[in-house]
């Protein structure tokens, strides 16, 4: 399973790098609809989010002093994934003032 986490971990990265590069890139040109955000939007951003999460709690799980089996690791690493993907999805969000 550690290859696994591995190459979804790198997937997320480079998707990352990707995201970012290209949403530069698209400020830079003046390009709105080629910004990934406004193509994609918060369900994209979950996506490669919960990419990231996955593999770091399935590589930290793995290679964590404990002796866990892989299925508990597999549990982490979806729940690493949840919460990646949760918190990618409140970011942007203004909290609202108390009247």
């Amino acid at each position: 399973m550690i290859k696994v986490y591995a190459v979804v971990l790198i997937l997320g990265i480079v998707a990352l790098i990707v995201w970012i590069f290209i949403t530069v890139l698209a400020g830079n040109l003046g390009r709105a609809g080629m910004d990934p955000e406004a193509r994609f939007g918060v369900p994209g951003r979950q996506v490669v989010a919960s990419a990231v999460g996955f593999g770091m709690a399935g590589m930290s799980a793995e290679y964590s002093p404990l002796d866990i089996s892989w299925p508990l690791a597999l549990l982490l690493a979806l729940g690493g994934a949840a919460a990646a993907a949760w918190y990618a999805g409140l970011v942007g969000i203004e909290a609202e003032e108390p009247a």
